[in-house]
């Protein structure tokens, strides 16, 4: 079972190479996969707060009906946006990551131009900024790791 001097070689660096671009591109989709993963389970988590809200479940909060009338707009529209984009992300489909930046868009817009209806800190919105510049990172090198 001699090996030919160049047989080695050829195969190894072959299979070297095959094994690291394999690997760099399920590194990158894998990363991509659990963020979106992640992302689920918190809009998730938001989703359902806002149906809290919604039905009154939280004791000491003013009825919803006697809200102002932008406020329950805006947590209608939030209680089946984030949970339609947490179902979509958790499927890591196309349509999940776009349902979940446009809710992520609706609810920055929202905090920096009309802060009475949605009461966001600084903190909160700094933190969806990076989230959608993370998830934008990610797609970028997953995509370009499977070219």
């Amino acid at each position: 079972m001699a090996r030919t001097p160049n047989e080695t070689p050829r195969r190894q660096g072959f299979g070297d190479v095959l094994n690291r671009e394999v690997a760099a591109g399920l590194h990158w989709d894998a990363v991509l996969v659990w963020f979106l993963r992640a992302m689920a389970i918190v809009w998730l988590v938001t989703g359902l707060g806002h149906w809290a809200i919604l039905l009154g479940v939280f004791p000491g909060d003013a009825p919803f009906e006697g809200r102002p009338l932008a406020f329950q707009a805006t947590i209608t529209y939030f209680a089946v946006i984030d949970l339609v984009a947490a179902v979509g992300l958790w499927l890591t489909s196309t349509w999940g990551g776009v349902m979940w930046l446009l809710a992520v868009m609706s609810d920055l817009i929202l905090a920096i131009f009309f802060p009475q209806i949605i009461g966001h800190s600084l903190l909160t919105i700094a933190a969806l900024i990076v989230l959608v510049g993370a998830y934008f990172v990610i797609s970028w090198l997953a995509a370009r790791t499977a070219d």
